[in-house]
């Protein structure tokens, strides 16, 4: 494309930056109006004061037939598309920019309890990391992390997103199937969310702990064996790429993975993996929190 682009625009998360170029169609200050989806899955995503990479990561030329593609080097986004698959695919580009800065998304809450920092993986399922980061800061936990922690190559929580939910989705986004997060703490714990403090530091993850929770489970506590381990991690690390989901009616998610980048990845949570790991159902937050603090 040789025309010059309307806008050029970088973001960056700790060290990764990914580059946006926008061609045609009506003038834009920003590719994106708000940055909160960004930062509730990337922990903290900054618009970059000036453009530093010599080419673009995504290519958005807003005139012509709806399409999506991706060329091994870049996504190439044509005609009218909303705010929510375009942030839902700069989540994918720059984790893959941030694994290359040794730097791994993981779709997780983290806490520092009584000593130890544990991380509730969402993993398979993702039943009850919000509400285990709840009922551990009801019972003085400090918050390292809410919705993603991002994990260094040895294995500590580096940097992590603040919100506990996420408030509100942008078109193109809109999920019927979630539930009001208020409805879960109103449930648990009242009409008042309660609070708590956020972890100064990048501590080491001591202990996993998948939850699951369900009204209907008689509490238990297995500690998982070493494919168990790496199963559940991987899928919470995988969450960002978006290989199983819809980006838009009629239009999948380009495969921007490859062979090369989950033979690291795999290398990663085979050594991230040798940590404790535990799978604890229980039937509310509360019973979940009991049963950590058995283990701890």
């Amino acid at each position: 494309m040789n025309a010059k682009p309307q806008l050029t625009e970088e973001f960056s998360a700790g060290t990764a930056r990914l580059r946006v170029d926008v061609y045609g169609g009506e003038p834009r200050h920003h590719v994106l109006d708000d940055l909160t989806f960004l930062n509730y899955r990337l922990a903290d995503v900054k618009i970059s004061p000036v453009v530093t990479l010599a080419g673009p990561d995504i290519i958005w030329n807003q005139d012509g037939e709806k399409s999506v593609r991706y060329d091994g080097h870049a996504v190439t986004f044509t005609g009218a598309w909303p705010a929510g698959p375009i942030q839902k695919v700069i989540v994918a580009i720059l984790s893959l920019r941030m694994e290359a800065e040794g730097m791994h998304p993981s779709h997780s809450a983290a806490v520092h309890y009584r000593g130890k920092t544990l991380l509730f993986l969402g993993g398979e399922s993702n039943h009850g990391k919000s509400m285990g980061l709840i009922e551990a800061g009801v019972r003085g936990a400090l918050q390292v992390a809410s919705e993603t922690t991002v994990i260094s190559e040895d294995g500590h929580a580096v940097a992590g997103s603040v919100d506990t939910f996420l408030v509100k989705r942008t078109e193109g986004t809109e999920r019927s199937d979630k539930a009001s997060p208020n409805k879960g703490v109103e449930k648990f714990w009242g009409p008042i969310m309660p609070t708590w403090g956020m972890y100064e530091g990048t501590p080491n993850i001591d202990i996993v702990i998948v939850p699951a929770i369900d009204g209907n489970f008689d509490p238990a506590t297995n500690a998982l064996i070493p494919f168990e381990r790496q199963f559940q991690m991987l899928h919470s690390l995988q969450n960002y790429f978006l290989t199983n989901e819809l980006l838009a009616p009629g239009h999948v998610m380009p495969m921007v993975d490859n062979d090369e980048l989950r033979a690291k990845r795999a290398d990663f949570v085979n050594r991230f993996c040798e940590r404790p790991f535990f799978f604890i159902r229980a039937a509310n937050p509360q019973v979940l929190l009991d049963e950590v603090d058995k283990i701890l």
